[in-house]
């Protein structure tokens, strides 16, 4: 066995997540050939161009344009490449835990091309997968299909990205940490030696088994999203404690190593491709495993709670039949993504209470109409979301909407709520007419409230 001293590189899936990883590798100085079965991310990487919006991919597929190209044939990837990277959906099945149908279709094919291959070949699962998952599954359909024992000619590792869409490519060149399950000790070093090349920092490399490095993966995000949860939970207490502010005492408690700064920002429910199923999945495991998993199922109500403090919100302000405008559709700023979104969940759920509903986001316009539909209307920017309506409310903290100059453009024929969970608008700086609710600061709305409101209106 040969280490490889340039490998190669094959990255098989050029989605949200493929394509930033293989511009980065190229851009570093890898040869890269991306595969994947969609006509236009191949086509828009053989023209130079990012199949998805991403920042920073455009600028890093420039950089890496003369060593990086796309294919749809699995054979051509991996006959000119040395190390194949996996990067395609998991989703979530009925048991809450992830399906590895699409990781088995293609480690299949790319076992099928290594028959007609030579010499030494890893592959790299990089799709997140349930504990149990790669040295299972994968590595018997990995071994069948190609007709070799993983071991000096075939490496296998689990090598999970930890990344946030909207800033996946930062992600990849300055990550906390790197983690490589492995099937031996050259091909973690192998892994190792391109990390090191390829990162802008120089991060902790933690490298096990397969089973350890799974049961990482999906630790990491539920712990997260537990944090995420207990800082929720402590912004709705100071909406209820006169001269509390979230941001003082998150500030102060995140000043304790033990705690850490890191996502205690008490606002709205997590969402995204993610943390949502990822602390589900983990729940899954510990039930099928016989282990208690109630810190993970209190995160995930928690969570779910967070839709019902911000229509509390929202009916203390108004009552059904008030239009109320929500901006920000996506489910964090600088991407379009929408899946679990907490603004599209909320638009949804005003609209079944009789709120006549507004909506605008920079990116997600197109995303959040295939799920919203016929029930809200779509404005064509904040400025126009902002017309005749009641309240809005911010559950993304897009930069245009801390901007002065959009809640000056509002014509003041009408008093407006501005609900602001993230607080990111300036009471001070606000026109006349304009009434601001920081979320997690003084007394917020109580749901409880909502009694006499309706009473009135009746």
């Amino acid at each position: 066995m040969t280490a490889f001293s340039q490998p190669r590189m094959s990255v098989i899936g050029l989605g949200k997540l493929g394509a930033p990883m293989a511009a980065v590798f190229s851009a570093k100085g890898f040869d890269v050939i991306g595969l994947d079965l969609n006509d236009k991310y191949v086509a828009a990487i053989n023209r130079g161009l990012a199949p998805v919006q991403e920042p920073r991919l455009q600028e890093f597929i420039d950089r890496g344009r003369s060593r990086l190209r796309a294919t749809h044939s699995f054979e051509e990837a991996v006959l000119n490449s040395d190390i194949s990277f996996v990067i395609v959906p998991t989703p979530s099945d009925k048991e809450r835990v992830f399906s590895n149908k699409y990781v088995l279709a293609a480690v299949r094919s790319i076992g099928q091309a290594l028959r007609a291959k030579d010499g030494r070949h890893v592959v790299v699962v990089t799709s997140t997968v349930m504990p149990g998952s790669t040295g299972g599954d994968i590595q018997r359909e990995l071994e069948d299909s190609s007709g070799r024992k993983v071991g000096p000619e075939l490496g296998l590792a689990y090598n999970p990205e930890f990344i946030a869409l909207g800033s996946v490519v930062r992600d990849m060149l300055r990550p906390d940490f790197i983690l490589i399950g492995e099937s031996d000790e050259a091909t973690g070093a192998e892994l190792e030696s391109i990390y090191k090349r390829s990162c802008e920092n120089d991060p902790v490399i933690r490298r096990m088994n397969f089973v350890n490095a799974e049961l990482t993966k999906i630790s990491v995000n539920t712990y997260v999203t537990t944090k995420i949860s207990y800082a929720n939970m402590l912004a709705e207490m100071c909406d209820r404690l006169p001269g509390a502010d979230v941001d003082i005492v998150s500030a102060a408690v995140g000043s304790d190593s033990r705690v850490g700064s890191k996502y205690i920002k008490g606002a709205i429910g997590y969402g995204g491709p993610c943390f949502p199923r990822d602390n589900k999945a983990f729940a899954s495991l510990g039930r099928k495993l016989g282990v208690r998993c109630d810190l993970a199922e209190a995160t995930d109500a928690i969570n779910d709670h967070q839709i019902e403090r911000l229509i509390g919100a929202v009916q203390a302000h108004a009552a059904p039949g008030a239009t109320v405008a929500v901006l920000g559709l996506s489910y964090k700023p600088d991407t379009q993504v929408v899946e679990e979104s907490q603004g599209v969940s909320l638009a949804a759920k005003l609209s079944e209470e009789g709120y006549v509903v507004t909506v605008y986001d920079p990116l997600a316009m197109e995303g959040a109409e295939t799920m919203l539909n016929d029930r809200v209307m779509f404005a064509n920017d904040a400025a126009d979301a902002l017309r005749d309506v009641q309240v809005v409310v911010i559950t993304t903290p897009w930069e245009q909407f801390r901007e002065d100059g959009l809640w000056a453009r509002r014509t003041p024929e009408t008093s407006l709520v501005v609900i602001d969970p993230w607080r990111v608008v300036s009471e001070k700086r606000l026109p006349p007419g304009i009434s601001l609710v920081r979320m997690g600061y003084g007394a917020a709305p109580r749901p409880s409230d909502v009694v006499s409101l309706r009473r009135a209106s009746a």
